[in-house]
């Protein structure tokens, strides 16, 4: 996943780059570029899960109140999408070295359990009683948990199916999403799916998570979650469709055909959902189809951003503590996760004779005592990224990093 960009003395001319031709350095090349595509991912998922307080933070960090998106809204979408990729290009090397499909069935089934199980030590850590953990009351999805399910989902599928296949099971889970929220009534209300997608807990995917999930719901809602059952189906097509762009970028053409192909499609995935929007609203917390189509359509201009910069350009000086991010993300992810939690409720100080989190005492006394509330919680926020990048990086330089 790592390779050395070519040196540059001094001030001499740029290197003269074919587009017609692929030489082997820039297949490594590209998987930098995704290394930097996930690290810029990772990097702003601390950013915006880490304020210093939630009462005062910049709108664009905030997630939308319920329909519409912010640049937060796409940050998880995002790493489905790198999910995807990176499940091709994993899948496609494993075979190429001689893999059997067992084999390959193993390491899908292995490495999703994995990140499901994560994903439950999170939201059950530190399972002490005293500290707020209740068995009959703790959540069953979470954000990992997803991961661990489209990325089988996304798996199962690249071993077992066609392109053709997988192309009909992602369009039918987008159009079967819709038409089962918009078109169906929800049980006990009678009101159609369409009429009750504005409330939070009125849909037809909320009824389901009361249904089957019961008390193991976010304890923010209680009547929903947005990391649901139903709204799951959609997420798989999300990694799905990163799947297709792992396959295009891992093809033999032109470097810039690629270039080209995703940012064109990417386009016109982005303007699909923005009219798909105007039936089926884009919304984060409900998955929605055409929440779907958008964020992968931007995803795709932003790789292919990458790719252009870093294999095109050369423009390489911003890429290293990305890279460094996207080398851990599960690590970053469920350590960060684990710190805040610590920080945020767990550890207790003694601050103007009363006991706080630790959390509240730095950000009281080293951001609020200074700055307005707003300057203070991103502060507190960058800082967390800085001090997760520090981490990271010694890791880095020992290569330690947190396989699944």
């Amino acid at each position: 996943m790592r390779s050395a960009v070519p040196p540059r003395a001094g001030t001499s001319a740029p290197v003269a780059y074919d587009a017609s031709v692929t030489p082997p350095p820039a297949q490594r090349e590209r998987l930098v570029a995704l290394d930097v595509f996930r690290g810029l991912t990772i990097a702003g998922m601390l950013l915006v899960n880490n304020p210093g307080t939630w009462g005062a933070i910049y709108p664009p960090l905030r997630h939308a109140t319920w329909h519409g998106w912010t640049p937060t809204d796409l940050i998880f979408p995002f790493f489905l999408f790198i999910v995807g990729i990176t499940t091709h290009l994993s899948l496609a090397a494993r075979r190429a070295r001689g893999d059997d499909e067992g084999a390959l069935l193993r390491q899908v089934l292995r490495r999703g359990g994995i990140i499901i199980l994560l994903g439950l030590l999170l939201s059950g850590f530190p399972f002490i009683p005293t500290y707020g953990f209740d068995p009959s009351t703790m959540r069953f999805p979470g954000v990992l948990q997803r991961i661990g399910v489209a990325y089988i989902a996304a798996g199962l599928l690249t071993l077992r199916t066609s392109t053709r296949t997988q192309v009909v099971i992602a369009t039918a889970l987008l159009l079967g999403y819709w038409a089962v929220m918009t078109l169906i009534p929800v049980p006990g209300t009678g009101a159609l799916g369409a009429a009750a997608l504005s409330t939070p807990d009125g849909s037809i995917a909320a009824w389901l998570d009361r249904t089957v999930l019961g008390n193991h719901l976010w304890r923010q809602s209680k009547t929903w979650d947005p990391e649901g059952i139903l709204s799951t189906l959609p997420a798989i097509g999300t990694a799905m469709l990163g799947v297709f762009a792992g396959r295009w970028i891992a093809s033999p053409r032109p470097l810039m055909d690629r270039i080209a192909a995703l940012f064109a499609v990417g386009a016109l995935a982005m303007v699909a959902g923005l009219i798909w929007n105007w039936w089926f609203p884009i919304n984060k917390n409900l998955w929605t189809s055409s929440y779907v189509l958008f964020t992968a359509g931007m995803a795709c201009v932003t790789i292919a951003t990458c790719i252009w910069l870093i294999d095109v350009q050369r423009i390489t000086g911003w890429t290293k503590p990305f890279v460094i991010f996207g080398m851990n993300p599960i690590l970053a992810f469920v350590g960060s996760g684990m710190m805040a939690r610590l920080m945020g409720s767990i550890i207790k100080v003694e601050r103007d004779g009363q006991s706080v989190s630790l959390q509240s005492a730095i950000y009281d006394s080293a951001f609020a005592s200074w700055l307005s509330p707003m300057n203070a919680s991103l502060l507190y926020a960058v800082c967390f990224v800085a001090l997760w990048f520090v981490i990271l990086g010694v890791l880095y330089k020992r290569k330690v990093f947190l396989k699944v």
